[in-house]
């Protein structure tokens, strides 16, 4: 009989990228960062009616995260409302009885303040009613959500924190010494730790003040595209190719 085939040898893996400053002289150290973060707070003093959001969950600009019961400050507008509408047909009234003289000028002039009163207090209670709500001011993910639905907060009061969705920062610090070869533009690898990858970045702004005392100074770097896997707060160590 035929003797039976030997087993194809399955390839050995491929060896992961090495992350270590150590492994290289002219390895630096690297944090990705979002491009921008912020923390929303309550600008009102309330109860939170709803939470349109969760940990990790990506918002569109514009989308309502957090929403508070402004049933009060509703019930203000229409009484606003209500009393300036009385205001307008008083002002019509003097007016009408000013051209049969039979009121004065000083008449018609407080009839018109009363008016301005009124549409303010509208003004007022519309501002109030646009704190009601909380929307996302960029298209990005929740990192943190610092309150509950239904919760009672004050003014100030940190609701949920959010990053950026898009190509991530690369901030890192480098001897002062490789400023007489790099500018911004200049490429360079970064590989990451948590992916044991690595991805193609640019300098894309220099620090204006080397630091003194380590004699190093801070850039700012982004890479060429987005990477889905990559995440801020992860870091790793840039090699730059540069003349000793």
């Amino acid at each position: 009989a035929a003797a039976a085939a030997a087993p194809v040898p399955a390839p050995a893996p491929a060896a992961p990228v090495a992350t270590s400053v150590a492994d290289d002289p002219n390895a630096i150290r690297v944090l990705l960062s979002p491009d921008v973060e912020t923390t929303l707070v309550a600008q009102m003093v309330g109860r939170i009616s709803q939470m349109q959001t969760q940990l990790g969950a990506r918002v569109a600009k514009g989308r309502t995260v957090v929403a508070f019961d402004c049933s009060e400050a509703q019930a203000r507008l229409k009484m606003a409302q209500a009393e300036n509408a009385s205001a307008q047909e008083t002002l019509s009234v003097k007016q009408n009885l000013r051209q049969l003289n039979a009121a004065g000028d000083t008449e018609v002039t407080l009839a018109a303040a009363e008016v301005d009163k009124t549409r303010a207090a509208i003004a007022v209670s519309r501002a109030q009613l646009a704190n009601c709500t909380v929307v996302a001011p960029f298209t990005g993910r929740i990192v943190k959500v610092h309150v509950k639905p239904f919760q009672g907060v004050n003014v100030g009061t940190p609701l949920v924190e959010m990053v950026s969705d898009g190509p991530l920062k690369i901030r890192l610090n480098v001897p002062s010494r490789w400023l007489r070869q790099l500018k911004v533009g200049t490429g360079f690898q970064v590989a990451i730790n948590e992916t044991g990858r690595e991805y193609p970045a640019r300098v894309t702004a220099i620090n204006a003040r080397v630091d003194a005392v380590a004699q190093t100074i801070e850039l700012e770097a982004r890479m060429d595209k987005v990477y889905p896997e990559l995440l801020a707060g992860m870091s790793g160590v840039a090699r730059f190719d540069l003349k000793p």
